[in-house]
């Protein structure tokens, strides 16, 4: 081959590979999901605060990316990366007690979970801090013989014990019973948190409140709701109080 159609050759394949470049970031569509604009770094001043996504092209209700673009009033800007999912939301609530609201986000996983996973974030005097958020409750749990089921709250030491003999007919189908009692020992389904959201406590405080689903051997086989509250003292998230809900409740 000669030097010249060589030469030719590679500015062609170049200009190909810029023009599918060129193309693929053409059809990457950033959406705005939610704007707002406050004071969240404590100058007084108003901030504004973008939560965008990136979708799928093929599939519009779930998002690939999702983050926080804020643009402070002294000029800076900070992207605050989440998690992908199917749904996003934030609200500003001053969860520390500093006195400058925080940006509290939440990310529904999608899937027959229900999951959110959910963020905590603060900018006071321009500084970005992530903030944790409290992890779930700690739960064992198992069936019992006689079409029955048992949680422990490790926090508590509480138990829970639940009557299932309404699903009978449906566990000796799939085959965890025989006769009443357990073909093998079988765990329950404890999921992370269902919702988590900011709630006034008693003593006037912001809080958070978690909600867990327990279920039996699928999401759909939901036995009850395990809900918690939280306080954030001295940096750290201590247990307010939980409460166990069965699912007909």
């Amino acid at each position: 081959m000669k030097k010249e159609t060589f030469l030719a050759f590679v500015a062609l394949f170049l200009l190909t590979l810029t023009s599918v470049v060129y193309a693929l970031e053409e059809t990457t569509k950033t959406v705005t999901i939610a704007e707002q604009k406050a004071d969240i770094t404590g100058d007084r001043e108003l901030d504004t605060i973008l939560l965008k996504g990136v979708p799928y092209q093929d599939e519009t209700d779930y998002l690939k990316q999702i983050f926080l673009e804020v643009s402070a009033s002294n000029g800076t800007a900070y992207t605050i990366p989440l998690e992908s999912g199917a749904k996003a939301s934030f609200q500003l609530v001053d969860m520390n007690d500093d006195g400058v609201k925080d940006l509290f986000s939440s990310v529904q996983t999608g899937g027959s979970g229900g999951i959110v996973l959910s963020y905590l974030h603060s900018l006071k005097d321009n500084v970005l801090v992530d903030l944790p958020v409290p992890d779930p409750v700690e739960i064992d749990s198992h069936f019992l013989n006689g079409y029955q089921a048992e949680i422990k709250i490790k926090q508590t030491g509480k138990t829970y014990r639940f009557l299932l003999k309404d699903r009978k007919s449906y566990y000796k189908k799939l085959g965890l019973y025989y006769k009443g009692k357990l073909n093998e020992p079988t765990e329950l389904m404890v999921n992370s948190y269902h919702s988590l959201k900011p709630i006034t406590l008693k003593d006037g405080k912001l809080g958070l409140k978690g909600v867990q689903r327990v279920a039996g051997i699928a999401n759909a086989d939901t036995i009850a709701y395990v809900e918690s509250t939280w306080a954030y003292l001295n940096g750290k998230w201590k247990l307010d109080n939980v409460k166990v809900l069965e699912k007909d409740q």
